[in-house]
This record gives C-alpha cells, structure tokens and sequence, in this order.
C-alpha cells in the first residue's frame, strides 16, 4: 500500500522512517508485542499488521513505541 503510487516499485523504491513523526510521513505503525526475536506493528488506518525482523535494531536499540514511514520513487 506504501508504494502503489511509485512506479515499477518492484525495482525499487526509497523507505524512509523514524521513530517521530516527520512531514509527508504516509503511515504511523504501533507497536503491538515482541515475538521470535522481531516485533508486531499496526497499521490502524489500514487494518493491517506486520512483523518487523531484528534488524531493526540495527536503527534502534529498543522498538519503538510507534514507527512513522514513507516510500519515495528513488530518483
């Protein structure tokens, strides 16, 4: 849903996201529950939930209460 707008998204596309929110943001996610290492997120606006793997914690050193994303077309 973040990229049907972006053209031949399956090529490619720039993801933004941030713990606060930032302008032109698309999506605020809330964290849900920890599970098998990664974490659960909700999309309320769009019903939907995903998990997001460990590597979060590559940008984080703790999840995030709510996560703030945007896709871009890469230029």
């Amino acid at each position: 849903m973040l990229v049907a707008d972006i053209p031949n998204a399956e090529t490619g596309f720039r993801l933004l996201f941030s713990a606060t929110p930032f302008p032109g943001y698309q999506a605020e996610m809330l964290l849900l529950r920890e599970e098998y290492g990664g974490n659960w997120y909700r999309w309320e606006s769009k019903n939907m939930e995903g998990w997001l793997c460990p590597a979060l914690f590559k940008y984080f050193t703790t999840a995030p209460p709510k996560l703030y994303c945007k896709a871009e077309k890469i230029p």
